[in-house]
C-alpha cells in the first residue's frame, strides 16, 4: 500500500473554488471520484490525519498513488462531471446501487416500422418508450393482456412477423382481434404507429380521455340502436377501468411524483422507489448497496438520484416531484440538474404529513425487508460462510476455522433487571437450540464488565463440570429449562415421572464474541484464564466503528467493511443483542407487576393460574374455604392451608397487588 504522504499535493497547490477530484492507483486506474465546493477543504481533509480516518477512506488513501482534479465554474457543473466520472471510470470505492433483481418493464418500441409492445428487462434500448417498472411481472402481463383488446398494437417477435408476412395469414392474436395484424396489411404503418402512440399515452397517465372518449361513441351507438357495437365498447370501457383499479389510487390524481426510502447498517443500505403517476403507484425498485464510503443517509440520496435519473434515456420517466428522506446537501443543484434533464421544473423535498407521508413510511418498510431478506440469502450461502470463516481465521490468527462461534451480550436499564445473553452460531448459520439466558445479581450486576466475567465464568464452569463427570448433570445457576429456545418461547415442562434430561453445553466454541471493546474483553479473558482455560479465543466487536478486539492489544483488529467476516461477526452480535432485549423485557416486564400470590412457598405460575381461574379474583379467593381452595386441581391439604394462613396474614397487613409501574391496584 501507497504512503498518502508520498503524493500529497501541497495545500498552496490546490484551489479554493469547486471541483472535481480522482484518486488513481498505482496502475492509472481511477478508483474514487468525488466533488467538493472547496477542493484545498476537502483534499486537505483526506491528508491530515489518514489514522484518524474511518476504515473503509483510510483503505481507499493507502490504495491511492495520486490525487488530481478539475476546477468547473459551479456546483451544478460539479455535481454534472462527478456524476460523469463515475459512470466513465466505474470506481471501486464509490456507491454503486445495484438493483437487487432485474424489474420488468412495459416497453414500446417506437424506433420500429411497426412498433412492437412487449415485457422487457435489462438495459435500456434507443427509440424504446418505457413504463414500469412493475412488480410482480404477473401484473404487467395481465395489464398488456387487457390493453390489447382496446390498443390491438403488434407484439410478436420478429421472426413470427416475418413468417405472418410471407404467409399471408396471422398469428392467433390476430384472429381474435388482439392485434391489428399488420404483417398481413389489415392496417397500415402510420395507422398502427398512432395505435401504439395512443397506447403511451394512456400508460403515461392520459387514461381519463380516452374512457371519456369511448364512452360518448357507445352513447352514440345506442342512439343508432347499433347495440352491438355498443356492448363491444363497454366492453373495452370495462377493460380500460379495470387496468386503472388494479392500482389503487393512493394519492391525488394529479401527483407523479418517485417516492425513496432506504433503510441501513454499518456495512449496507437497501434502497427503494415507488414510482407514483396519476396518483396510482405504477411501479416499484430496489437496490442494495455496500457502504464503502463516509457516507451519511443525506449522501446516500445524493448518490441514488444521480444513479437513478442519470441513465434514464426518456424524460418522461423524471416526475415533478421527488420525495426523499432527507434533503440531499446539494439538493438545490440537483434539482436544478433533474430540471434540465426533464425540460421542466422537478422538486426535491421531505413529505412531512399527510398521504405522502404516509406511503413514505410504506416505502421504507419495503426498504427493511428487503435489506433483512438479501442478508438472509447472503447468510444462508454455504460459499459465503465458508469464505466468512476462512477470513475469520486469518484475520485473528486461529489455528483453525471457528466452526462454533458464541456471543455474549449484556442487558440491563440503568442497572435494574441485568441480563445476558448467549447465541451460538455453528458454520455460520445461527444454532437456536444452544442459546441461552442469564439472570445477572447481586455485585455481578454493578457494571457491564463484572457482568461479562460472571457469565462467562458460568458457563465455562458448567462446561468443566460435565467434562469432568459426563455422567453429572450440574445445574446451571441461572439456565432455567424454560428459559431456553432461540426465540425466548417458555418450552413447558413435562408431565411424565422421569422428566427429560436438560441439553448441555456439547463441547467449547472456537470463538467467543463478546458485544464491546477493551474492557469487556478483558473480562471475559480474566474470566476464561482465572478457569485455566486456554484454548478458547476472545474477541469483542466494538459498534461505533466495529472494529474488533483482541486480549492484550492497544489496537483493534480492522477488518474491510465489505468483508463477508465483518459481515459473520456483526450478524452474529446483533442476534446476541436481539435475544438479550427480548429476555430483558419480559424480565423487566414481570418485575412491574406484584402479587399476593407470588410470596406463597410450593404455588407456581400454573397453580396460580388455576387458583385465579377458578374463583376469578383474588378478593373471592380470599373469601374461600379450605374446602373450597381442595376443590381446585392441583391444590392439597398442606397448600390450602398454607394459602389460607398467608391471604390471613396480608389482608391484616393491608398489603394489595399493585401495578409497580403505575400504582394501579390489581384488586377490587
Amino acid at each position: 500500500m501507497a504512503d498518502p504522504a508520498t503524493y500529497r499535493p501541497k495545500t498552496g497547490e490546490i484551489p479554493t473554488a469547486p471541483g472535481v477530484y480522482r484518486f488513481r492507483d498505482e496502475h492509472g486506474r481511477v478508483i474514487y471520484v468525488g466533488k467538493a465546493k472547496n477542493l484545498r477543504s476537502r483534499l486537505n481533509s483526506y491528508f491530515a490525519n489518514p489514522r484518524g480516518l474511518m476504515p473503509k477512506t483510510r483503505a481507499m488513501v493507502h490504495t491511492a498513488a495520486g490525487v488530481e482534479w478539475t476546477v468547473v465554474g459551479t456546483e451544478l457543473e460539479a455535481l454534472q462531471l462527478e456524476y460523469t466520472w463515475i459512470k466513465e471510470f466505474n470506481p471501486r470505492f464509490n456507491i454503486m446501487f445495484r438493483d437487487d433483481k432485474s424489474y420488468p418493464y412495459l416497453a414500446v418500441t417506437m424506433g420500429e416500422k411497426y412498433p412492437r409492445a412487449q415485457v422487457m428487462r435489462g438495459d435500456r434500448r434507443k427509440d424504446t418508450r418505457y413504463f414500469g417498472p412493475f412488480y410482480p411481472a404477473k401484473a404487467i402481463r395481465e395489464t398488456l393482456d387487457t390493453l390489447l383488446r382496446v390498443f390491438p398494437v403488434r407484439t410478436c417477435s420478429s421472426g413470427v412477423f416475418k413468417r405472418a408476412e410471407r404467409t399471408g395469414r396471422p398469428c392467433l392474436l390476430g384472429y381474435i382481434d388482439k392485434c391489428s395484424a399488420p404483417c398481413v396489411g389489415r392496417i397500415s404503418p402510420e395507422d398502427h404507429r398512432e395505435l401504439a402512440a395512443e397506447l403511451c399515452d394512456f400508460m403515461a397517465g392520459e387514461g381519463k380521455r380516452f374512457i371519456s372518449s369511448l364512452e360518448k361513441e357507445m352513447q352514440a351507438a345506442v342512439a343508432e340502436l347499433d347495440y352491438e357495437t355498443a356492448a363491444r365498447l363497454r366492453d373495452d370501457i370495462s377493460a380500460l377501468r379495470k387496468v386503472f383499479e388494479r392500482n389503487n389510487v393512493v394519492l391525488s390524481e394529479d401527483t407523479d411524483a418517485d417516492i425513496f426510502a432506504l433503510e441501513e447498517d454499518e456495512l449496507e443500505a437497501s434502497a427503494q422507489v415507488f414510482h407514483v403517476r396519476g396518483g396510482r403507484i405504477r411501479g416499484q425498485r430496489g437496490w442494495v448497496v455496500e457502504k464503502v464510503e463516509d457516507n451519511d443517509t443525506a449522501d446516500l440520496v445524493e448518490h441514488l438520484i444521480q444513479q437513478v435519473y442519470g441513465e434514464a434515456n426518456s424524460t418522461d420517466r423524471i416526475p415533478r416531484q421527488v420525495l426523499v428522506p432527507v434533503l440531499p446537501p446539494d439538493a438545490e443543484e440537483l434539482a436544478e440538474w433533474l430540471g434540465g434533464l426533464r425540460g421542466a421544473r422537478v422538486d426535491i423535498r421531505v413529505p412531512m404529513r399527510g398521504d405522502k407521508k404516509a406511503l413514505m413510511e410504506t416505502v421504507a418498510r419495503n426498504a427493511a425487508d428487503a435489506l433483512r431478506l438479501h442478508k438472509s440469502r447472503r447468510a444462508g450461502d454455504i460459499t459465503t460462510r465458508s469464505a466468512a470463516l476462512q477470513e475469520l481465521q486469518e484475520a485473528l490468527d486461529l489455528p483453525s476455522p471457528p466452526l462454533r462461534i458464541e456471543c455474549y451480550d449484556i442487558s440491563h436499564v440503568q442497572g435494574t433487571n441485568v441480563v445476558a445473553s448467549m447465541v451460538v452460531a455453528e458454520d455460520g448459520l445461527p444454532k437456536k437450540s444452544d442459546y441461552r439466558k442469564f439472570s445477572i445479581t447481586g455485585d455481578a450486576a454493578r457494571d457491564d464488565t463484572s457482568s461479562m466475567y460472571n457469565v462467562i465464568s458460568r458457563r465455562f464452569r458448567n462446561y468443566l463440570a460435565e467434562n469432568a463427570d459426563p455422567a453429572a448433570d450440574p445445574d446451571a445457576p441461572a439456565d432455567l429449562p424454560d428459559e431456553r429456545g432461540g426465540d425466548g418461547d417458555v418450552q413447558p415442562l413435562t408431565d411424565t415421572l422421569t422428566p427429560a434430561p436438560k441439553a448441555k453445553f456439547a463441547y467449547p466454541p472456537n470463538l467467543v464474541v463478546v458485544d464491546g471493546g477493551q474492557p469487556q474483553v478483558a473480562a471475559a479473558s480474566k474470566a476464561l484464564a482465572d478457569l485455566g482455560i486456554t484454548d478458547v479465543q476472545v474477541v469483542g466487536l466494538a459498534k461505533r466503528l466495529e472494529e474488533v478486539w483482541v486480549p492484550d492489544s492497544d489496537f483493534p483488529v480492522i477488518l474491510p467493511r465489505a468483508s463477508e467476516a465483518l459481515f459473520l461477526l456483526q450478524r452474529v452480535r446483533d442476534e446476541a443483542h436481539r435475544f438479550a432485549i427480548t429476555f430483558h423485557r419480559q424480565k423487566r416486564g414481570k418485575s412491574m407487576t406484584a402479587s399476593l400470590l407470588d410470596d406463597v412457598p410450593g404455588l407456581g405460575p400454573s397453580k396460580r393460574q388455576a387458583l385465579l381461574k377458578h374463583f376469578g379474583s383474588v378478593k373471592k379467593l380470599r373469601a374461600a374455604t379450605e374446602e373450597e381452595l381442595l376443590a381446585v386441581p392441583g391444590i392439597g391439604p398442606a397448600m390450602a392451608a398454607n394459602l389460607r394462613s398467608r391471604l390471613a396474614d396480608k389482608e391484616t397487613a393491608g398489603v394489595p397487588a399493585v401495578n409497580m409501574a403505575t400504582g394501579e391496584i390489581l384488586e377490587t
